[in-house]
């Protein structure tokens, strides 16, 4: 790490760039902020992984989540937004200047608008950390690709677990779908699409079963164990693909704000939304949503963000 860093001062800084980030900045350009937004490790959030979006308003046509947001960067970026890719490392609320440390410079803003996302949720298991990327995956756009025409699972019963047997089922010769409840989550359009996939003999499921263990050599993952009421069996997969939801990415915020239920908490006002328990600090998408986490609704919370830290600069005569 260097020694000295270059401090970078803006009105107001955006962490993150999934769509409450982008959106949040869009607006904020509009209401002539000049954000600047710190991308993070994964320019674009967990949204470029997904390979079909059919749910966002007008666009109807075929797009994947990396398109979506390579467009919300562009569009982000015509309306003049500063975009550094760089990870926050350390923060301080301390002051009415917040700093924020990142591995290439040194920032202060008098607003902040936290829009970090979530990362995948993993089962915990000792044999799992030991085959990722070796097998273990939570990405099938991803890795999908290495797997043709081999057996593989997925679990999870969610939008995302569907999603991801669906996708597979195309490349992969077997898909075991296998979760832990009879029924799912997911969007019925999604459970009408498994259902046929299951006829076709492409999918089969496994319910209410979980993973006791994941097997293998130094070649990768050759098998799994699952178990249903005391009732276990051995399944041969070449590769299992983790899809049971996300964990809100807070690690560097913790201790510095408040959060309720592992997400930062928002207070509800009368002139804010999106408003932490730190005056000029806002929280939006993922990081303080623990009820409906959806771009869309992740992308509204990142305008509500944008617009609530207009009127708090506003408050403090820092708007030209």
């Amino acid at each position: 790490m260097k020694d000295k860093f270059s401090v970078i001062h803006k009105k107001l800084i955006i962490i993150g760039s999934g769509p409450a980030g982008y959106t949040s900045a869009i607006y904020a350009c509009r209401a002539n902020l000049d954000p600047l937004l710190i991308t993070g490790i994964q320019k674009g959030g967990q949204l470029i992984s997904t390979n079909q979006i059919e749910n966002w308003p007008g666009r109807f046509k075929k797009t994947t989540g990396l398109e979506l947001m390579n467009d919300m960067e562009k569009h982000a970026l015509q309306l003049k937004t500063t975009i550094v890719f760089d990870q926050v490392l350390k923060v301080d609320f301390s002051h009415q200047k917040f700093k924020i440390e990142c591995e290439e410079n040194k920032y202060t803003s008098y607003a902040l608008i936290i829009a970090t996302g979530s990362s995948p949720r993993y089962l915990g298991l000792p044999s799992e950390k030991k085959f990722i990327g070796k097998g273990v995956s939570t990405c099938a756009t991803c890795d999908g690709f290495f797997y043709k025409s081999k057996k593989v699972a997925v679990v999870g019963g969610g939008n995302t677990a569907l999603e991801e047997a669906l996708y597979l089922s195309n490349i992969a010769s077997k898909v075991y779908l296998i979760h832990r409840q009879k029924q799912f989550k997911a969007e019925k359009i999604l459970v009408t699409r498994l259902e046929q996939k299951i006829q076709e003999g492409k999918i089969i499921l496994y319910t209410p079963y979980v993973i006791k263990d994941i097997l293998g050599s130094t070649k990768g993952v050759s098998s799994i164990e699952i178990i249903s009421q005391n009732h276990s069996k051995f399944v041969n997969v070449s590769g299992i693909f983790i899809a049971i939801g996300s964990v809100p990415n807070i690690k560097i915020f913790n201790d510095k704000i408040q959060t309720k239920y592992g997400y930062i908490q928002t207070h509800l006002n009368h002139n804010s939304h999106t408003q932490t328990n730190i005056p000029g600090i806002f929280a939006a998408g993922d990081v303080s949503d623990h009820i409906y986490k959806q771009a869309i609704t992740s992308s509204a919370s990142g305008c509500m963000a944008a617009l609530d830290a207009e009127r708090y600069l506003n408050s403090l005569n820092l708007i030209n």
